[in-house]
């Protein structure tokens, strides 16, 4: 099934993560066994949130999950594209690709490739900030109540299989 397909089709984070992977594969060669995939309040502050980070003692992507249940009200279209692009950006970090505008540029590129230049992904990846008036979440900075982590689970079935 082409990407475009798949993504407009994906119905959770493990069928996003999974075109992830398989387009990271065969853009760079590289791939990132073991990862764990959470979800996290860390918070917003206006059109200024973090979307997610990779912790590299943890091989974990956390993502935050304001955001995400903001946009899955909102503005459900943008879900998928942009759970995609968070996901894309912070897997180039765990395959060793630490440089800010290296990961922006490889994300664009990769996903123009994939999804070509019109699609919402691609058009996220080339201007987040185009988007984030439809992701204002509120003026004040709130302190999240609870940061604790929702690990996915199944989230890497290619290397997960082995497991009862």
């Amino acid at each position: 099934m082409p990407y475009k397909t798949s993504l407009q089709k994906a119905n959770d984070f493990s069928d996003i993560f999974q075109i992830v992977k398989k387009i990271v594969q065969d853009y760079l060669g590289k791939d990132q066994a073991g990862l764990l995939v959470g979800l996290s309040d860390l918070g917003v502050y206006g059109h200024a949130f973090l979307g997610a980070f990779y912790s590299m003692d943890a091989n974990t992507i956390v993502i935050n999950k304001r955001p995400l249940n903001n946009i899955k009200q909102k503005n459900p279209g943008l879900y998928n594209p942009y759970l995609f692009h968070v996901m894309l950006h912070e897997y180039m970090h765990s395959i060793g690709i630490f440089d800010e505008p290296e990961v922006r540029m490889l994300a664009y590129e990769i996903t123009k490739k994939y999804f070509g230049k019109n699609h919402l992904a691609t058009q996220m990846a080339l201007d987040l900030e185009k988007f984030l008036p439809k992701l204002v979440l509120g003026t004040e900075f709130k302190t999240p109540e609870d940061m604790s982590i929702e690990f996915i689970s199944g989230i890497d079935r290619d290397n997960t299989g082995y497991i009862m």
